[in-house]
Parts: structure tokens; sequence; C-alpha cells
């Protein structure tokens, strides 16, 4: 219904038929990303992805959790009003609040869980809690609506790096993961170690532009046992005994190469076991998620390797492989649903 101006401007009502769009708002704030998205009910396509990437951090190398979660709450309000905009669409539009509850930061998580309950509590709406690592994989439902389970999984980022297999049902089975260091934090902390700022990942890659692979044997660790777990602490410790070696002069002509080879090293390690899992489950289908993903060494080596094999890889574009809220919303729909109010005693988890 709604009050239209009338003779003498005295108003009458009209009525007028709404028919409601059922989406899925969903909130990711788990490290330094302010996320929110706004997905189809299938989960299957993202009408915003909107994505506030806290720079505080970089003065200090790293994520620090007290800015990260103060950054938070200053942004949360805004970024979903952004994401609604950016779809076309109101509050009105939601029929279910999606929102990661672990893992990650507890500080962070609990700002948007504190905004998903708020949001779908005061519009009586059901809340979807959300694995992050969940939220990885079902990224690749969006970047190709047509897969299907089941397909082997690898997630790579600054602080997971595991293998699963996803059954027929959608569920997560963990086959390897890493042992000590996430792939993510070894590039963090190499391109500390070799002065090139933060975060290392791309700014690894951007000094091995020019840079020879070969030039440093950089170990990969676990490569030859029969398992599907990774290490990367070696590999640090590695670059930081070669970089005494050489010296601060000559560690500095020799930084494209240094950089090369030990991004090589990460990426052979990635590569070596996501393949293996595929080989051992004998599945068809690979797929590549988290923010390691959007390395684009990783990303030829793959699909080179996937192309000679004969094997279907699905790496979801840069923009869904970092944190986002869209991965969230597309995990939502197979995840179990709390209705209102019953998640009002809903907490996060970092683990």
């Amino acid at each position: 219904m709604r009050i239209v101006s009338g003779a003498g401007d005295r108003p009458y009502y009209e009525i007028v038929e709404c028919y409601k769009h059922p989406m899925i708002l969903a909130i990711e704030t788990s490290c330094d990303d302010t996320c929110t998205a706004v997905v189809e009910p299938d989960g299957r396509r993202a009408l915003s992805n909107v994505v506030h990437t806290q720079t505080e951090h970089a003065r200090y190398g790293g994520v620090v959790p007290e800015v990260a979660s103060r950054a938070h709450l200053e942004r949360i309000d805004g970024v979903i009003e952004a994401s609604l905009a950016e779809a076309g669409a109101s509050l009105d539009d939601v029929t279910r609040v999606a929102v990661t509850v672990r893992p990650g930061l507890i500080g962070a998580l609990l700002v948007g869980v504190a905004a998903a309950k708020g949001l779908a509590y005061s519009r009586k709406l059901p809340l979807v809690p959300v694995n992050h690592l969940e939220g990885h994989v079902a990224s690749a439902y969006l970047a190709d609506p047509k897969l299907k389970p089941p397909f082997v999984a690898l997630i790579a980022s600054g602080g997971h790096t595991a293998l699963y297999s996803v059954d027929a049902d959608g569920r997560m089975n963990l086959l390897g993961e890493t042992l000590d260091d996430a792939a993510g934090e070894a590039l963090d902390k190499g391109a500390r170690m070799l002065g090139l700022g933060f975060p290392g990942g791309p700014a690894i890659s951007r000094a091995a532009k020019d840079g020879d692979p070969t030039r440093f044997d950089f170990p990969v660790a676990l490569k030859g046992r029969n398992n599907l777990d990774f290490s990367f602490s070696g590999l640090k410790t590695s670059l930081l005994y070669k970089l005494k070696a050489l010296g601060e002069e000559v560690a500095r002509e020799e930084h494209p190469h240094l950089a090369a080879s030990y991004e090589a090293a990460v990426v052979e390690a990635l590569s070596r076991k996501l393949l293996r899992a595929a080989d051992i489950q004998e599945s068809p289908t690979l797929v590549v998620a988290g923010g390691v993903a959007a390395n684009g060494l990783l990303r030829r080596r793959l699909r080179e390797e996937c192309k000679r094999l004969g094997l279907r890889l699905i790496v979801p574009p840069p923009e869904l492989c970092t944190d986002n809220a869209a991965m969230i919303g597309a995990a939502a729909v197979r995840s179990p649903v709390i209705p209102f109010p019953d998640y009002l005693g809903l907490n996060a988890r970092s683990v």
C-alpha cells in the first residue's frame, strides 16, 4: 500500500502489489577485510560483492587483531549499505542473513556476528552461520554455476592450507593440511625478509617477475612422502640462511631471483599435493580457492598440468579468491539455518 496525493492535497490510499525477490545478505569479517554481499537464493550468482580492505596494517607488516576489530566496527554499516545499493535491493528483499562464525580473529568475527544477529532479529529473519573454509570452497560455485560435487579442493590462504575431498552431498572431508605455517603466511614472511612489504604474496610475485626461479634451490617439504600434508617452516628458514650467507649487498642484487625461487617452491608444494590428491581420489575436477589461489604462477602451473592430465580445473577470479562475502552467501545454501530468534545465543569461534 502507498499514499498518493489526491484532490486538494488530501491523500488517498492505493493498493499496490509488491513482489519480494528473495536474497541472501552475507557478512564476512574473519580477518582484515570488511565484506558484505547480496547473493541469489541458489548461491550461484552474486548481485553485489563489496570488500573494504583495511590498509591500517601495512605499517606493522601484518594484521593487528585489535586494529582489525575497530576498523570493522567503523565500516560494517556503510559496507552493508553499499552492497544493497550495488544489488539494487533493500532490506525488504532479504530473506536470510549469512555470516562467518569461524575460524578467524575472534574480535573481528564478533563484529560480523553481532551485525548479522542484529539485522536478522530486527526483521525476524533466519540466520545462517558459515564456516570460512567452506566459504572458500563455495566460491567455486560462483565461478562455475554448473559445478557439481564430487571434487577435490585446495584452500590456500594466509591462515589456512588444506586439501579436502567434497562428496556428492557437498560434505568436506579433510585429506591433508599444513603441519606448521600456511602458504600465505610463508609468502608474507618471505616478503618481509626480502624487504618487499605487505601483503607478501603480491609483493613477491612482482619482485619475481624478472627473476630466475631456478637460481636458488629452496626445499619443498614432504615431497617424498605418500601423504597430503604441507610444511613451509623449513622453506622460511632456508631463505633466512640464504640471505645471511649472501650478505646484504649481494642479496639486494639477487632479490628478483630469490623471490622467484621462493615463490616457485611454494607453488611446487601446493600443486604437487593437489595433483596427488586428485590421483588418490580419482577426481576429474580440481578446485583451488583462498587468497593464494590468485597467484599467477600457481594458476599457470595448474592449468598446464590439468591440460596435460585431462583434468578439469576451477579457480575463481581473484576477487573471489581473497576474503569476500559472496562466497559466504554461496556456502549458506549448504549450511544449517537457525530460525528466528534461536540464534541470539550464537557466538563466534576462533578455530
